[in-house]
């Protein structure tokens, strides 16, 4: 019903506001599709600018924290969404909003949800893990490759690894690598690759694509069945802004089939390079250790002990010669000064020995006991005495007992044999 009004008789401002809003009001709770233009959180409540995707028209959306973090993941700017809200009308300022009551992902940005989803499930397993990835072989034997049939990822992968390394070898596996059964046969082709004794490595490879093309190396079967691989496996799928699932278990990501085959396969050129190139280092390394021992050998044989070996030995033998010369003469000396002392000895004994005094005519005069007679006092008449002389001894008979003539001072000296008996 609409509200009468003229020039003469306007409706008030309050009137009018209070009439959109009781209009809006009836219009019930609605769902409102549209893309996230700006997003702002401000404590509880969170402002989104809700803009369409066509024309040029946007909408205020309010709605709790809880509403929006219910989806996983939440949405961000630039999301596509549909809105589960109740129009309002704010009279005091006039401005029209949507109270959200249930936001969810639309299209492309549900599809992207899910796949968020997937990766932190996977990432929470430890599928991700950078420890449990694998170095790739320095030189592989053979080269498994998973690609579509005559694409032209096989051929970047072929003809840029047989430039790099000739001898190189492939087995091939073809495969879908769109659409539903893609998958199933990426499966098959690993395990079949993965179970090959001569396949050192495998290489996944697709061009590139829309999401929806890459989405079968975002499958959860698919990146399960490379994590339980036990060859390294490449990821080369579609360019290097693409990033399926696949690309994060892998134990290598390349950018495309092309980067896969540089990353795998080593440039023959190259390292025949940098053997040329270890060689003369080691050249050099060698070269510089030999001049070293050379200069430290001259040095050596410079030293006189080597530069002139014979002139070191008669230095030493004159050394050793006149060390012989002084122990002799030293020896001599001693020996002479020895000699000396012992005539010396000898002499000294000799004069003072009791043979040399009886070969002066001196005699010793025993009793029959054997003791020495030392005075006359120990004498009696007809005593038995033994008398020793420097040659031969004798026996003798005490007659009389009487003084010495030589007690006497004025007596002379009879002789040595002189005396009474």
């Amino acid at each position: 019903m609409g509200m009468e009004s003229s020039p003469e008789a306007p409706q008030p401002v309050r009137v009018v506001l209070s009439a959109v809003g009781q209009w809006i009001g009836r219009l019930g709770r609605i769902w409102v599709e549209g893309q996230i233009a700006e997003l702002n959180r401000r404590g509880r409540m969170v402002y989104i600018t809700l803009r369409d995707p066509v024309a040029n028209v946007s909408a205020r959306v309010v709605c709790q924290t809880s509403v929006l973090d219910a989806q996983s993941p939440p949405p961000e700017p630039g999301a596509r969404v549909v809105v589960y809200a109740k129009p309002d009308f704010y009279e005091p300022r006039g401005t029209f909003s949507l109270r959200a009551l249930e936001i969810r992902h639309v299209g492309l940005g549900e599809l992207l949800a899910r796949l968020e989803q997937l990766r932190r499930t996977l990432t929470a397993e430890g599928v991700f893990d950078r420890e449990r990835k694998r170095s790739l072989p320095f030189l592989p034997n053979t080269v498994g490759l998973v690609c579509g049939r005559d694409s032209a990822a096989e051929r970047d992968v072929l003809e840029n690894g047989r430039r790099r390394w000739p001898a190189v070898r492939f087995e091939v596996r073809p495969a879908t690598v769109q659409g539903d059964r893609a998958v199933g046969e990426v499966i098959a082709a690993l395990e079949e690759l993965d179970a090959h004794p001569d396949v050192d490595v495998i290489i996944i490879a697709r061009g590139g694509g829309s999401l929806e093309d890459l989405l079968p190396f975002s499958d959860e079967a698919l990146v399960r069945a490379v994590a339980a691989t036990t060859t390294p496996v490449v990821s080369a799928i579609g360019h290097e802004q693409d990033a399926p699932l696949l690309d994060h278990v892998a134990d290598v990501r390349a950018s495309t089939p092309t980067d896969a085959a540089k990353r795998v396969i080593p440039d023959v050129g190259e390292q025949l390079e940098l053997v040329r190139q270890l060689r003369d280092r080691g050249r050099r390394v060698l070269r510089g250790a030999l001049e070293r021992e050379f200069s430290w050998l001259e040095g050596i044989r410079s030293r006189p002990a080597l530069a002139d070996p014979v002139r070191e030995l008669d230095r030493l033998t004159e050394k050793v010669v006149e060390l012989r010369d002084r122990a002799r003469r030293s020896l001599t000396v001693s020996l002479d000064r020895a000699g000396d002392g012992l005539e010396h000895t000898r002499a000294r004994l000799h004069a003072l020995s009791p043979a040399t005094t009886l070969a002066r005519g001196y005699a010793i005069v025993q009793q029959k006991d054997g003791s020495v007679v030392r005075s006359v006092a120990d004498l009696a008449p007809g005593q038995e005495l033994r008398m020793r002389l420097a040659e031969g001894s004798l026996t003798a008979t005490v007659e009389s007992v009487g003084t010495d003539p030589t007690d006497d001072p004025d007596t002379e000296e009879a002789g040595p044999t002189g005396g009474k008996k």
